[in-house]
């Protein structure tokens, strides 16, 4: 069962993400799936696979050679963790904002519940504000000294 649950959860990033398989969103997600992001870019999306494709298309239409790396990958009941690495280039409009031919490199954690072999509900937290920075959108963080 939790090896099963693991696999849905790598097919999201590695097959409709890391390949832009979207016909893998049908086969995942439940059509009532629920999406839950932790951060301020990331439009709102309808439930199921239609909401899952938007988003890919949404990002890899700005990043096309985006690939993700599973960190880590935990599974415990009907919930699945992954952390993952995103790396990719902006070579397509994103939101609005011009291409930057910036590389990126994100990373970021997702927490699924899984029933009956789909995604019920998804919550994502991924550090935009690295994301942002790296594109050349928002002012570096202060740096700051470690004391001793």
């Amino acid at each position: 069962m939790l090896a099963d649950i693991k696999a849905i959860a790598r097919r999201y990033r590695e097959e409709l993400w890391s390949q832009e398989a979207l016909s893998v969103a049908d086969e995942i997600f439940a059509p009532t799936c629920a999406f839950h992001n932790f951060d301020p870019i990331t439009p709102a999306l309808e439930n199921g696979s239609a909401g899952a494709r938007k988003l890919v298309i949404i990002y890899r239409t700005a990043f096309p050679d985006v690939r993700f790396t599973l960190d880590d990958l935990f599974a415990e009941g009907d919930r699945v963790l992954v952390r993952w690495t995103a790396h990719g280039t902006h070579t397509g409009t994103f939101m609005g904002i011009d291409p930057t031919r910036m590389k990126v490199t994100v990373h970021g954690m997702d927490v699924y519940r899984v029933t009956g072999g789909k995604i019920q509900e998804i919550w994502v937290n991924w550090d935009t504000m690295s994301f942002m920075q790296q594109l050349g959108l928002e002012p570096p963080s202060p740096t700051t000294k470690s004391v001793s």
